[in-house]
């Protein structure tokens, strides 16, 4: 099931995709009475839009070897993380703007975890598993010299548009073994699978938990592979993460 957020008109709704292009608007939102109001709409007639608005985004650090490897860094024995503030989020076809502070603007495409249930200490994978809604595209956009200057990543990683999602949740996939590849006006930069993280999604939501309270609606970024670049002004970056689909957001000038 493909789970929407978009803007029709003057309304901001939530509703799920059906294949045939048609949105079944919801009453509530995704956790929240649910329910379908037996009204549908075009999605050709609807603008996406970043698919939760999350009370925090938790970012995972060097979770493919391939990409430790590539910033010469040791893969950790533990999850790296860090935190990305709610206003880091955008969604599909927002402009990624360059920023002033930095000469360096990358791409990192990850699979992004949907969090659908409030979940705190959570101490067995089968109940890590069912705190996941979902799951999207997600870029986390780096400045990357900055990042090297800082002892902490909260300037280069969450700065105000980092973090585009998109285009919806899927929650009916599985993330064990899916394709992740980043392109830049149509060229592929980075390409993986998610069988190569160091720890899973599951593993993830499990350990974050044990220190952050994980709200409905929360997102875990969970890593990029190696491929990592410059972007520029005029490009289009576009995350596809097999059975999920598409994530394409346009570079500006700051």
């Amino acid at each position: 099931m493909r789970l929407v957020r978009f803007r029709f008109g003057e309304r901001i709704a939530t509703g799920v995709l059906d294949a045939g292009g048609s949105i079944r608007v919801l009453g509530g939102t995704f956790f929240e009475n649910p329910v379908p109001t037996g009204e549908e709409v075009a999605a050709d007639d609807v603008r996406l839009l970043a698919p939760v608005l999350p009370s925090k985004v938790v970012g995972v650090g060097l979770n493919y070897r391939d990409h430790a490897s590539e910033v010469k860094m040791e893969v950790p024995a533990e999850p790296l993380l860090f935190l990305k503030p709610s206003t880091s989020v955008s969604g599909p076809g927002d402009p990624i703007v360059l920023h002033p502070a930095s000469r360096r603007q990358d791409y990192e495409g990850e699979l992004a975890v949907v969090i659908g249930r409030l979940a705190r200490a959570v101490s067995t994978p089968e109940a890590a598993a069912g705190a996941i809604l979902g799951y999207t595209c997600g870029n986390d956009v780096t400045l990357r010299d900055l990042q090297g200057k800082d002892d902490q990543w909260t300037r280069a990683k969450g700065f105000d548009g980092s973090n585009p999602l998109g285009p919806w949740i899927e929650t009916e996939v599985d993330p064990a073994d899916l394709s992740v590849i980043t392109r830049v006006n149509s060229e592929v930069k980075q390409s993986s699978r998610t069988k190569e993280m160091v720890f899973s999604p599951v593993a993830l939501v499990a350990y974050v938990s044990q220190f952050i309270t994980l709200l409905p609606g929360d997102v875990i970024m969970t890593g990029t592979p190696s491929g990592i670049g410059r972007l520029a002004s005029g490009d289009e970056v576009e995350v596809e993460i097999e059975g999920i689909g598409t994530l394409r957001n346009p570079v500006v000038g700051g």
